[in-house]
């Protein structure tokens, strides 16, 4: 892992861990945030897809893979920062992408509002409640 990636990892794991009940294990090789169930997967895999459009193999090697409210899911594949990644993608799961590649700085604003839009998609009853407790 580069510098980058582990400063990016660092933010990510921030936010995270900043949710009731959030906790961290390997999964794949890779960080995942979970509480009762997957809410954020570190990195991510270019689909074949996007890999015959051209994009990179480790275009989401720093990026977040995330479970968006199906609502928002059109909206956000729009913006050329998020892909549909591998495996997940077929579970409505997207990536956004860390490392700027795809579209300039990263808004860490909208990080949070995307882990927090995931975290809500897969957390029990009372963990959502502790967090709007808050």
């Amino acid at each position: 892992m580069t510098a980058d990636s582990a400063h990016l990892l660092a933010r990510v794991r921030d936010i995270c861990l900043s949710f009731p009940g959030a906790q961290e294990k390997t999964s794949h090789g890779s960080p995942v945030f979970y509480t009762t169930k997957t809410f954020c997967w570190w990195a991510g895999h270019v689909h074949r897809d996007d890999r015959a459009r051209g994009v990179p193999d480790d275009t989401l090697a720093q990026a977040i893979t995330f479970l968006p409210s199906p609502d928002e899911r059109d909206a956000l594949l729009a913006d050329g920062r998020f892909l549909v990644p591998a495996y997940l993608g077929t579970r409505g799961w997207l990536a956004y992408d860390l490392s700027g590649r795809l579209g300039g700085p990263v808004d860490w604003s909208e990080v949070h509002e995307l882990i927090d839009s995931s975290y809500r998609a897969t957390a029990g009853k009372r963990l959502i409640a502790q967090l709007d407790a808050r």
